[in-house]
C-alpha cells in the first residue's frame, strides 16, 4: 500500500515502517561494519545496531491493537533488553524517546510523529555521560532538527523522511570534520550510517515498497517434548521456570510509586533465579519456583499479564537443548548464599575466561570485539552471581554503555560498572583487588586505583589500507597499537609484536604478560618468548587466551 501522501501514522503503519527499516539495515550490516576506524576485523557497529532493533520486533509484532503508542513501547522494551555496543545502546535510547513521545496515542499527525523523533534525540543525548559530536548522536540530531524545522500543515510522511535523509547525508559527510579520527581513517561515522539505512528503509515503506524480513527466531515451530522424562512416578524436584510480562494497572497500583523490589522480596520467599525489572508500566519477571501459581497470584495484585510462560524444568527439549537444560537444572538445585561482593568480566577465549576466574571473577560473559553482549546478557549474569554488590568489568569501550544500561534496569543488587576498556585494565584491577573491605565504595576505589599504570597493547591483522597516527597501513599487514594509537604496521606479526613492545617500553617495564590468540602457532609463541627473554629487567608470563581478533595482547605493569 502506498502511504506516500499519509498525514497521519497509526500502529499498523508504524510497524511497517520499522520492519522495513530493520530489513534495510540488515542488507547493509557489513557496509556499516566496514566503516570501523581501525582497519582490523573488529568492526561490529552494523551487527550491534541490527541485533538491537531486531530484538524489538518480537514484542512489536505481538501487539494486536492498531495503536502506535502500544507498538512503539513494545518495540522500545525489546530494544532496551537486546541493546549491545555503544551504537546499539544509543539506538535503543533513540527509540525509547520516540516511544515516550507516542505514548497514549493510537494515531498521530506528521507533526506529532516528528516531535516524537525529537524526543528520541533528547533521550539519547541524556543517556550518554559525555556526548561526542560526529557520531550517530549528531546525525540523528541534525536530521531530525532539519526535518522538524521544515514541517508544514501539508507535509506528508514521505516528505518528512525525505527531509531527514537529505540532512543525514550532509551530516554524515561532515562527521569526519567533527571527529579527526574519522578523517584520518577516511571514513564516515558507522553508527550514523546505520541509522541512515533504518530511516531509508522506513521511507521505502512510506512509499509503499517497504522491505520485509524473515523471522530468524520463529516461535511457531516447537521442539517435541520428551514426556518420558517426567512420568506418573516422577517427583517434582526442580520446579517450574516461570516467566511473565505484567502490565501495571492504574486501577490496582500507583504506577509511579510501584517498587519492583516488593515483587522481588515476595519471589525470594517462593523461589530462586529471580530476574525482575520495570520499564515504564511493564514488569518483566523470571523465577524458578515449585509454586508458579503463587507468583502469578501475587503479581496480579498490581496488574494484568501480557504474556505468561511456565515450563517444567525436568522436561527436556530435543537433543540439541539437553545440555543447556542440564546446566539450568544444576543451577536450580544449588541454593547459593547471597554474597556481599561479586564480579562479572567480559571476555572471549577459554584461556582468558579461566584467567579471570582464577583472579576473582564469579561470572564470565562471553563477548568482546565482534561479539558485544546485550543488556539482557548482563542481567542474567547479575542474577547468577546473587550478590549484594556486583562489579562489572566490560573490558571494551564498546561494551561500557550496555553494561551501564543493564545496571539501570536491574534492581536486585547494587551494580557498579568499572570502566575497564581492555583485558589489561581488568587483569590489573582484579589481580590486586581487596574484597575483605567493609564497604562497596572502598572495594570500588581499590579496583579503580589498581588500573593506574597498566598499559595494554594489541596486535591484529589489517583488513584494509589506512593511514593512522602517521603510520601507513597495508591490507594484510599486522598493526600494533594501544587503545586507539597505532605504533607499527609490519608484514610479519612477530615483527609487529617486537616493535610494539619496544614502543611501549619493554626495556624499562618490570612485568609483561602476553596473551596468545587462537591462531598463533607454537613456533610464533617460542619466538615471542625468546625475544622477551632478552630483557633481564622484566618478569615475563604468557598464556593461551584463545581470543579471535588479536594475535597478541600485551599487558605491561
Amino acid at each position: 500500500m502506498d502511504f506516500s501522501q499519509n498525514k497521519t501514522v497509526d500502529g499498523e503503519l508504524f510497524a511497517s515502517l520499522v520492519v522495513s527499516g530493520v530489513a534495510e539495515l540488515k542488507q547493509h550490516v557489513q557496509a556499516v561494519n566496514d566503516l570501523n576506524v581501525f582497519p582490523i576485523p573488529d568492526g561490529d557497529t552494523g551487527d550491534n545496531m541490527y541485533h538491537t532493533i531486531y530484538g524489538g520486533l518480537s514484542g512489536l509484532n505481538k501487539i494486536a491493537d492498531n495503536d502506535i503508542g502500544k507498538k512503539a513501547n513494545a518495540l522500545s522494551d525489546g530494544m532496551l533488553l537486546n541493546a549491545r555496543g555503544n551504537s546499539g545502546v544509543i539506538l535503543s535510547q533513540l527509540f525509547s524517546g520516540i516511544a515516550k513521545g507516542l505514548e497514549n496515542r493510537a494515531e498521530v499527525s506528521i507533526a506529532d510523529f516528528a516531535k516524537a523523533f525529537d524526543k528520541g534525540v533528547k533521550t539519547a543525548y541524556l543517556a550518554v555521560v559525555k556526548p561526542v559530536e560526529g557520531t550517530i548522536l549528531t546525525v540523528a540530531r541534525e536530521s531530525v532538527n532539519y526535518a522538524y524545522s521544515n514541517l508544514t500543515d501539508n507535509k506528508t510522511l514521505t516528505a518528512f523522511f525525505d527531509d531527514m535523509l537529505t540532512e543525514m547525508k550532509r551530516s554524515l559527510e561532515h562527521t569526519p570534520e567533527l571527529l579527526p579520527v574519522l578523517k584520518e581513517a577516511g571514513v564516515i561515522d558507522s553508527g550514523g550510517a546505520g541509522f541512515y539505512y533504518i530511516i531509508d528503509g522506513m521511507r521505502c515503506a512510506a512509499k509503499g515498497n517497504g522491505l520485509d524480513i524473515a523471522d530468524e527466531n520463529p516461535t511457531a515451530v516447537k521442539q517435541d517434548l520428551d514426556f518420558s522424562l517426567f512420568t506418573e512416578n516422577s517427583v517434582m524436584e526442580y520446579g517450574y521456570c516461570t516467566e511473565f510480562l505484567l502490565r501495571l494497572q492504574t486501577a490496582k497500583t500507583d504506577l509511579d510509586a510501584f517498587d519492583v523490589q516488593t515483587l522481588i522480596d515476595y519471589l525470594n520467599g517462593i523461589g530462586d533465579s529471580i530476574v525482575a525489572f520495570k520499564t515504564d508500566s511493564i514488569v518483566k519477571v523470571h523465577v524458578h519456583t515449585l509454586t508458579p501459581y503463587k507468583a502469578l497470584e501475587f503479581a496480579q495484585k498490581f496488574g494484568e499479564f501480557l504474556t505468561v510462560k511456565i515450563e517444567n524444568m525436568t522436561l527436556q527439549h530435543s537433543e540439541t537443548l539437553k545440555a543447556a537444560a542440564k546446566e539450568e537444572v544444576a543451577f536450580a538445585k544449588v541454593e547459593k548464599p547471597r554474597k556481599k561482593f561479586g564480579v562479572i568480566a567480559v571476555c572471549s577465549g577459554e584461556g582468558l575466561a579461566q584467567m579471570f576466574k582464577e583472579i576473582g571473577a564469579d561470572e564470565i560473559i562471553n563477548g568482546g570485539q565482534t561479539n558485544n553482549p546485550s543488556s539482557e546478557d548482563f542481567i542474567k549474569g547479575f542474577e547468577k552471581i546473587n550478590a549484594e554488590h556486583i562489579f562489572v568489568m566490560p573490558n571494551n569501550g564498546n561494551v561500557i554503555l550496555t553494561a551501564k544500561q543493564a545496571a539501570q534496569i536491574y534492581k536486585g543488587a547494587d551494580i557498579r560498572v568499572i570502566e575497564t576498556k581492555n583485558i589489561g585494565d581488568c587483569y590489573a584491577a582484579l589481580s590486586m583487588a581487596d574484597f575483605t573491605v567493609e564497604t562497596a565504595d572502598e572495594a570500588e576505589k581499590i579496583l579503580i586505583e589498581n588500573m593506574e599504570g597498566v598499559a595494554t597493547g594489541m596486535v591484529s591483522a589489517a583488513i584494509r589500507d589506512a593511514h593512522l597516527n602517521g603510520v601507513d597501513i597495508k591490507t594484510g599487514e599486522y598493526i600494533g597499537f594501544t587503545d586507539k594509537t597505532v605504533y607499527v604496521s609490519a608484514p610479519d606479526k612477530i615483527q609487529a609484536f617486537k616493535t610494539l613492545a619496544e614502543k611501549m617500553g619493554i626495556k624499562e617495564k618490570p612485568f609483561l604478560i602476553t596473551v596468545f590468540g587462537k591462531n598463533v602457532t607454537e613456533e610464533e609463541k617460542n619466538k615471542v618468548r625468546a625475544f622477551s627473554g632478552e630483557f633481564k629487567n622484566i618478569e615475563y608470563y604468557d598464556l593461551d587466551g584463545g581470543q579471535e581478533v588479536y594475535d597478541f595482547i600485551l599487558i605491561f605493569q
